[in-house]
């Protein structure tokens, strides 16, 4: 082991070096992938040497998604208290199921999760747990939310036709988590959403009210607390009056920004987020964890019991059921993906958070008067959103993107909203400074300016 750890520590020396040298890795094309790697696999075993030289190869080629040229996707950064925290749940390698198993690890998941829920304002009462990624947890809330409607469900299935509310700007695992519930797709409502990509709740309510008639039963609301493509925060009070009027299970999906909780100047973006039933958010998101660390959380632990607790004499053996967390997840054995959120909140506190998650706003704001300040661009996102959407020149977004990418020079997605198509630039790394935001439209302008035979 300690001979591996050796060759772990040598590629990643040279991982860290690189990346200040080449931000972005160069491109290989889809049909020379298995030229340029040797991902092979042989019958004999090969030299340690040939391990190590392929190891390198692959780790080198791999896109950089911590450094200040990447912008693609809703993560990025390196925290490194957070990765310290992975590492050990790495080689500790305990499932989180029993307390047997896992020991003291139950605890430290136990007290991330009892520590969102005071933060949130519920009381003892309220309980969660982690899970692979917001679409896992989306999908939890809505068993619960089928469950809680229909007590019968997990025994008997559905007997009576269960609908879905979501706004059209709702993360696409809602119509996959429909059918995999047993509700269906075709039982999902699609809101429309007013000209900040708000879910329109007149609509919602007039919509509700249409499926009742038709003895329907209205189940769940799915309510977004940063949309994917605008970072935009449905109304959380306006929605719970309208799911408490009828019988509708509230569920806050904030995969992306939900951790505007630790923040004092940015909470009030998820005002009422208290009088949800069940929340979500990814830690590997806006706090800046390793890939994966999804929380969901719910104000009457209950539910997570009647959803998810199946007895299993074979592996329930020992302690008391509260220290047993495969009694209150979807999995049975599954990592410990709360460790490396609890090494970065222990390091930094909750004001530590606080300030990462502010820093992602301070950025997006530099984006915006960047963008602002330039005649050549054009912007479609709003102000208190970490998502800032602009054109360039009135050059094809999609076009931009996918050259920049090609040509390995940044990586950065395109979105949609309405007939509007743009560049999706999200702020989500808080290791980057503004001289990195800066940067970013320097290389994208220039770019364009020496590569004009390709626009």
């Amino acid at each position: 082991m300690n001979n591996t750890l050796s060759i772990f520590n040598e590629i990643v020396s040279e991982l860290l070096q690189d990346e200040k040298i080449n931000p972005v890795s160069k491109h290989v094309p889809v049909d020379e992938l298995y030229e340029t790697i040797d991902l092979s696999l042989q019958e004999k075993p090969i030299s340690e040497t040939e391990f190590k030289s392929t190891l390198k190869s692959l780790v080198l080629k791999s896109p950089k998604t911590a450094t200040n040229a990447f912008f693609n996707q809703l993560f990025g950064g390196r925290n490194d208290k957070a990765v310290l925290g992975d590492l050990l749940s790495v080689m500790l390698n305990n499932s989180m199921y029993t307390y047997k198993a896992a020991g003291p690890q139950i605890g430290v998941e136990k007290v991330v999760i009892d520590k969102v829920c005071e933060v949130i304002g519920w009381g003892q009462n309220s309980n969660g747990t982690v899970a692979p990624g917001g679409s896992m947890t989306n999908f939890m809330a809505m068993l619960m939310a089928r469950d809680a409607k229909n007590s019968r469900a997990p025994f008997e299935g559905i007997q009576h036709n269960m609908i879905i509310y979501t706004s059209t700007d709702s993360h696409y695992s809602v119509p996959k988590n429909a059918a995999f519930s047993g509700i269906g797709r075709n039982n999902v409502r699609y809101i429309s959403v007013d000209s900040y990509g708000k879910i329109n709740t007149e609509e919602l309510e007039k919509t509700i009210q249409e499926d009742i008639k038709k003895g329907l039963v209205p189940t769940m609301l799915n309510a977004t607390a940063g949309t994917t493509v605008l970072g935009v925060f449905d109304d959380i009070i306006a929605l719970s009056t309208i799911c408490e009027k009828y019988n509708v299970w509230l569920h806050a999906d904030g995969a992306y920004c939900g951790s505007v909780i630790f923040s004092t100047n940015y909470k009030f973006l998820i005002n009422g987020i208290e009088k949800v039933d069940s929340f979500s958010f990814n830690a590997h998101k806006m706090i800046g964890t390793p890939l994966s660390c999804s929380l969901i959380v719910v104000k009457d632990k209950e539910h997570l019991y009647n959803s998810f607790s199946n007895d299993a004499s074979y592996l329930y053996q020992t302690d008391h059921d509260e220290f047993n967390l495969g009694k209150t997840s979807l999995q049975c054995g599954r990592r410990n993906d709360a460790l490396k959120f609890w090494t970065l909140w222990k390091s930094v506190g909750t004001e530590g958070l606080e300030k990462i998650v502010d820093k992602q706003f301070e950025l997006a704001d530099v984006a915006r008067n960047y963008i602002k300040n330039n005649s050549d661009y054009t912007l479609y996102s709003f102000e208190n959103s970490i998502s800032v959407c602009f054109n360039y020149k009135d050059i094809p977004a999609k076009k931009i993107c996918t050259l920049l990418y090609e040509n390995s020079k940044l990586l950065v997605g395109y979105g949609t909203f309405g007939d509007n198509e743009f560049i999706r630039l999200v702020t989500i790394n808080a290791q980057n400074k503004k001289e990195d935001i800066i940067g970013f439209f320097k290389v994208l302008e220039d770019f364009i300016e020496y590569n004009k035979e390709l626009f």
